[in-house]
């Protein structure tokens, strides 16, 4: 199986060989990792370096790590981008939970880094986290964003997807995957009411790690290992073999990575 995102460079993960180990035990072969700003490269590219093969860096400003210092940040991912082959731009996008304060630099920063996929036909990854109690919508915002800019090359996956079936389409018909991961296995979490709507093919797995973490685990540090007990829960809504979930989300992903 492949983990789409998961931010394993983080702190939290004391020892990493371990980590690694024990997803490996349950059937994570891979391991893909969103960038976040700056002051998470280093970590980041230290352990892509000792496990090329299995830790993928992407490249790319978190929108919550977006503030006055957006340009300097910006000539940072594109210095990287200039100089490392990473796969994929991530993760980017806009969350409107936190903080409305540096909306307008979110929507800035989304759309060069959408343009630079677009001219380095490379896939991305999409943070888009809405307003508590019904407030902004921000993968209604981001859909309109990336139909309004009409850029080619543009794919790849919508990160934590928790949206409704309609929205769902929408994404697909925009050309990308939908990033699955603890959420669908929470009680309220909505996704019982989407998933068994949804192609398999249209979906991926992921972990989110260290957040997010599924049930049993819901509270505490999450981690590669559990990817298996979000593909049962993708297995078990949409009445399919386990195996089956692993095979089609793993080829999936692969998909992304063939330009």
């Amino acid at each position: 199986m492949i983990d789409t995102h998961a931010h394993i460079y983080d702190l939290q993960f004391e020892n990493k060989e371990a980590m690694l180990s024990a997803a490996e035990a349950q059937g994570v072969a891979q391991i893909w990792m969103p960038n976040c700003a700056t002051e998470t490269i280093d970590a980041m590219m230290a352990l892509a370096g000792r496990f090329p093969d299995r830790c993928l860096p992407m490249m790319g400003l978190h929108p919550c790590y977006v503030t006055e210092t957006v340009e300097d940040e910006l000539a940072t991912v594109e210095s990287w981008l200039n100089r490392y082959p990473f796969f994929a731009i991530g993760e980017i996008g806009l969350d409107f939970y936190w903080d409305l304060t540096h909306v307008d630099r979110q929507f800035e920063a989304f759309t060069v880094q959408l343009q630079w996929a677009s001219q380095r036909n490379l896939p991305i990854s999409i943070h888009s986290r809405s307003a508590a109690n019904g407030g902004r919508n921000a993968f209604a915002e981001a859909a309109d964003l990336i139909e309004k800019l009409a850029l080619p090359n543009l794919n790849g996956i919508f990160h934590c997807f928790v949206g409704t079936v309609e929205e769902a389409h929408r994404a697909i018909e925009l050309g990308f995957k939908l990033g699955i991961g603890g959420v669908s296995t929470f009680k309220n979490g909505g996704l019982d009411k989407v998933l068994p709507f949804i192609d398999l093919e249209h979906l991926v797995l992921e972990t989110d790690a260290p957040y997010l973490a599924p049930v049993p685990y819901r509270g505490k540090r999450n981690e590669p290992a559990y990817l298996k007990l979000i593909a049962q829960r993708v297995a078990d809504l949409k009445q399919i073999p386990l195996a089956q979930v692993d095979a089609q989300t793993t080829k999936n992903a692969q998909q992304l990575l063939i330009r």
